[in-house]
């Protein structure tokens, strides 16, 4: 059993005025805890808590804050095991895999520590003798924050991380699906000695808090993962009173693999990121656009690497992939093979459900998919492959580009030109060649068109809350 899962507001652990919600274990759909409701009242004092906490940290040192992020990512290394375990009983991903996410987070932290502290201003050169120019960064503000639950350590990390060390104080909405893994991660910041009210962490009904949160005074900066069109209303709010926003949104991203391409190093590579965390990423390689003279080959490696998948509950031994979060995402998966078959797709492999208890669904392989079905046109965010075959290089990046989505792109070539071409010719946020070098605490995470606009890593992240101020002085 999980134990039950409380707000965190004003530095204290606390039941919430909306009540209770029940967790389940996708694995079995067994309940396996509860976790606290927020409502308006809950808000107000996180709100307010916010404020004064602000008001603390952003008094307090860079590196002051950093010392105290660092004591937080020990906390978080130290307390992995049973982290790990909370986060595969709710989300369902294998154990092996919710390690790796504890242990990426507290590297998260410590980065984003140390980046805090040399976010240097700079001294612009002034035109005249007695002038001094300086531009200084403050911190912008309380920040409310949004994140998913298909890596429910992973994104609110990297929300905390910047606005902490920032100096920013933060109230983050995580998701009523896997609340346990995000209060641990908020708790190892609390045990580190975090001043009450710079971090708040509420649960709820999501379009009910962010039409509160967002256009509060109090609240100076938005950042929010999640589908592009729950992102679309929010930044429409969030423009209605000038707040800064950061949105990592959805993806339908294209993996190129040319004629050159080391195609047994492509099938590993590729099959192994689509179907983790059963294809729950925003990321994913999904449209493997393949070149006609080794689309057999692919397609034959592709369905076996696919085939040898040991799908199951997260916490058994061997299990290389879980279910499916929660039932909505089981019966997308139905939805988009149904449909993609009635247009004239083949089933290479999967294309159903495993069993009848717990949200399992099989590794699916989708062939000859007309570009009218909906998996051609919408985000599957689950463990459906579609691959098709391209003739020249031109028809790959018409396909590559034909989406709005714009977050990452993959390929892969031995071509030195042709890297330079896809790197510069794919419309993507993030292109990734012959690897998957993607989501490392120093590098920029974000998209284009579609898939939103700011940084959730990188310095770029933490540019995003800074107001940089400038201060001119005459003697």
């Amino acid at each position: 059993m999980n134990s039950d899962t409380q707000l965190y507001i004003d530095g204290q652990w606390r039941m919430g005025r909306g009540g209770q919600a029940p967790v389940l274990n996708p694995a079995n759909e067994e309940t396996i805890g509860s976790l606290a409701l927020a409502d308006k009242a809950d808000l107000d004092d996180a709100l307010a808590a916010a404020e004064r906490g602000f008001e603390k940290w952003r008094r307090t040192s860079a590196f002051e804050r950093s010392k105290l992020m660092r004591r937080a990512a020990e906390l978080l290394r130290e307390r992995n095991e049973s982290v790990a375990r909370a986060m595969t009983m709710e989300q369902g991903k294998p154990l092996a895999d919710s390690r790796l996410e504890a242990a990426a987070g507290a590297d998260v932290i410590d980065w984003f520590a140390e980046e805090g502290r040399r976010a240097y201003g700079r001294v612009i050169p002034a035109r005249a003798a007695n002038v001094a120019q300086l531009v200084v960064k403050e911190p912008v503000g309380p920040v409310a924050a949004f994140s998913p639950w298909n890596f429910p350590i992973n994104q609110a990390v990297r929300k905390i991380s910047a606005a902490l060390a920032a100096g920013c104080s933060i109230i983050i909405k995580c998701p009523e699906d896997t609340p346990a893994s995000c209060a641990a991660l908020v708790a190892a910041f609390a045990d580190a000695g975090l001043p009450a009210g710079v971090l708040n962490l509420v649960f709820g009904d999501p379009a009910a808090i962010s039409a509160y949160l967002i256009p509060h005074p109090t609240i100076r900066k938005i950042s929010f993962t999640g589908s592009t069109a729950v992102g679309k209303q929010l930044a429409s709010l969030a423009g209605l009173h000038m707040k800064r926003v950061t949105m990592e949104l959805g993806g339908h991203a294209p993996a190129i693999v040319f004629e050159d391409a080391d195609v047994d190093r492509a099938v590993k590579v590729l099959a192994t990121s689509k179907f983790r965390n059963a294809g729950q990423i925003c990321v994913a390689p999904t449209r493997f656009i393949v070149h006609e003279s080794v689309y057999p080959k692919f397609v034959d490696g592709f369905v076996s690497a696919a085939k040898s998948i040991k799908v199951g509950d997260g916490l058994a031994e061997g299990v290389t992939m879980g279910p499916l979060a929660h039932e909505r995402r089981l019966e997308a998966m139905e939805a988009f093979t149904a449909d993609a078959v009635s247009h004239g797709a083949k089933v290479a492999c999967g294309g159903a459900r495993i069993g009848n208890r717990g949200y399992f669904f099989a590794p699916t392989v989708l062939t000859d998919v007309p570009v009218e079905a909906r998996v051609m046109n919408e985000e599957p965010f689950g463990p459906v492959a579609i691959v098709s075959f391209f003739r020249d290089y031109e028809a790959a990046i018409s396909e590559a580009n034909r989406l709005p989505y714009g977050l990452a792109a993959y390929a892969y070539t031995k071509s030195a030109k042709t890297m330079a071409d896809v790197g510069r010719d794919v419309e993507s946020g993030m292109v990734s060649i012959n690897h998957h070098g993607l989501a490392l605490p120093e590098l920029p995470f974000g998209g284009v068109k579609d898939s939103g606009y700011g940084s959730e890593g990188g310095a770029e992240a933490l540019e995003a809350y800074f107001n940089p101020k400038l201060v001119t002085q005459m003697t």
